[in-house]
């Protein structure tokens, strides 16, 4: 009986995880088979590399660079922004923070996940684009902005997941390190966060992932 439930559940997940595949696949080709005509006719580097987007104008003008280098210019920002300030969120949670301050700091930050993303834009365009306008002058709609912006977007995943790699270091690792006379710093700086990099990456790139 055992083996018949354990056959019939994995034909389940090997369906969904089928029917996941195949919705992105139909979504990649509508794209390409609606988008590949109008490519034709702007023409490919007009599209890729043309420096104007004003489909009004006449005649009208395709390209996306800006759009593309704008995308990196934003993700890097975010990813300097985030990803230090993500990470060692994550290793005070995970060692330092105590319990009472936890208990208040972690449903906080799992509350910033669930914000939707057009919650963080209203903020940024009500909160930050105002502040920068008025202490560093120009309209405040720039890429720092947009920067601070996606590098708070991002914190709620690096937090998580880094925390979680950090947390699941086995303790004998960080008492080994104690016992050789290290300090708690120099056991968790050195010894603990080190061992934990393969789970902080993933953190980064799902962050990163948000992010673009």
């Amino acid at each position: 009986m055992t083996m018949q439930v354990e056959k019939l559940m994995h034909a389940v997940f090997f369906i969904a995880a089928l029917v996941s595949i195949i919705a992105v696949a139909l979504i990649c080709i509508f794209l390409f088979a609606n988008g590949i005509p109008a490519m034709r006719e702007i023409g490919f580097l007009d599209f890729l590399l043309g420096q104007r987007w004003a489909p009004m104008n006449s005649p009208p003008s395709f390209g996306i660079f800006p759009m593309i280098v704008g995308s990196i210019y934003v993700t890097a920002g975010a990813i300097i922004i985030g990803v230090p300030v993500g990470v060692l969120t994550a290793i005070f949670l995970a060692k330092y923070c105590p319990a009472k301050l936890y208990r208040v700091v972690k449903p906080a930050i799992q509350l910033l996940a669930g914000i939707p993303s057009v919650v963080y834009g209203f903020f940024g365009l009500m909160v930050i684009v105002p502040f920068i306008r008025t202490y560093l002058g120009g309209s405040g709609y720039s890429i720092l902005s947009a920067s601070i912006l996606l590098g708070i977007m991002i914190l709620p995943t690096i937090i998580g997941v880094s925390e979680s790699a950090i947390r699941a270091v086995p303790r004998e690792y960080y008492e080994g390190a104690v016992a050789l006379g290290a300090t708690h710093e120099r056991a968790v700086f050195a010894t603990v966060v080190p061992a934990a990099t393969s789970g902080i990456l993933a953190s980064i790139i799902l962050g990163v992932g948000r992010a673009i």
